[in-house]
C-alpha cells in the first residue's frame, strides 16, 4: 500500500508541475468562463426571464460554469497520456514495477488536483456576478469541484487510454464533452428542456454534477445526497473500466 502511495504521488507531482508550467492553459481557464458567463451570459439574460430561486440568469448559470471549467480542464488530462506514450515514458513506466494501478491512480490525481485549481479561480469571480458565499459554502463547494474532477478525469484518462494521437484524442474529446455539457442544464433549468431530451439529462453524470453545485452555492436544488452518490459511482466505475484497460494494454 506504502508502494502504491509514493508510486501515485509522484506520478502525480510530475504531472502537476508540468501542468503548472503551462501559462496558456491557465490563461483559457480564466478566459473562458468569462466568455461565458458575462458575455453569452448577458446576451442570453433576456430568454429567460424567471429562475429559479429569484436569480438572474448570470447568477443562475454560474455553477454550470464551474463545471464547464472542471469538464474541460479534466478531460484535457487525459492527453498526457498520449504525451508519455508519443515520448515513449509511458512505455518505460509500464514495463517497470510500479504497478497499473498506481499510474491510473496517479495520472487521476494530477488531473483532478489542476482542475480543481481552475475551478477555484473561476469560483473566485462570484462577487462579480452578484453571489455572496460563505467560508463553509467556499470549502464544500472546493470538495466537491474535487470529487467532480477525479470522475471527470477518470473518463478523459479511459478516453486516452485507446488513443495514439493528439488528432484521434481531439475528435473524441470534442465528441464527447460537448454533449455533455449541453445536456447537464449547466445554460438552462432542465425543467424547461423538451420531453424526449430529459432522459438523456437524467443520464449525464455532469447533470448531477450541476445540480451539487447549484444546491452548494444557490440552494435551488436539493438532492445533496444523490448528487453526490451517482457522481461517486460514476468514478469508481469509469476508474475502474480505466484500470482494466492499463492491466490489458501490451502496447
Amino acid at each position: 500500500m506504502k508502494a502504491f502511495l509514493i508510486d501515485s504521488l509522484v506520478i502525480a507531482w510530475r504531472d502537476i508541475i508540468r501542468s503548472t508550467r503551462e501559462k496558456s492553459r491557465l490563461f483559457s481557464s480564466i478566459v473562458r468562463p468569462v466568455i461565458w458567463l458575462f458575455l453569452l451570459g448577458s446576451g442570453l439574460r433576456g430568454s429567460f426571464s424567471q429562475m429559479p430561486g429569484g436569480y438572474t440568469y448570470t447568477q443562475y448559470i454560474f455553477p454550470g460554469m464551474l463545471a464547464m471549467n472542471v469538464l474541460f480542464a479534466s478531460v484535457q488530462s487525459g492527453t498526457t497520456i498520449i504525451w508519455d506514450r508519443e515520448f515513449g515514458f509511458l512505455k518505460e513506466i509500464l514495463v517497470s514495477p510500479v504497478s497499473r494501478s498506481s499510474i491510473v491512480f496517479g495520472k487521476t490525481i494530477s488531473g483532478a488536483v489542476v482542475a480543481t485549481m481552475q475551478g477555484l479561480i473561476v469560483l473566485a469571480l462570484f462577487p462579480f456576478v452578484g453571489l455572496r458565499l460563505s467560508f463553509f459554502q467556499i470549502i464544500i463547494c472546493a470538495a466537491a469541484l474535487f470529487m467532480i474532477a477525479l470522475s471527470i478525469t477518470s473518463l478523459g484518462i479511459l478516453i486516452a487510454s485507446r488513443m495514439t494521437s493528439f488528432e484521434g484524442f481531439g475528435s473524441i474529446n470534442n465528441f464527447i464533452v460537448m454533449p455533455l455539457f449541453f445536456l447537464s442544464g449547466a445554460m438552462y433549468p432542465v425543467d424547461k428542456a423538451p420531453y424526449w431530451l430529459k432522459p438523456f439529462i437524467m443520464a449525464n453524470p455532469l447533470s448531477y454534477s450541476v445540480n451539487l453545485l447549484r444546491g452548494i452555492i444557490l440552494g435551488t436544488e436539493g438532492r445533496f445526497f444523490i448528487d453526490l452518490a451517482v457522481i461517486a459511482v460514476f468514478l469508481l466505475t469509469v476508474f475502474s473500466i480505466a484500470t482494466f484497460i492499463f492491466y490489458t494494454d501490451r502496447r
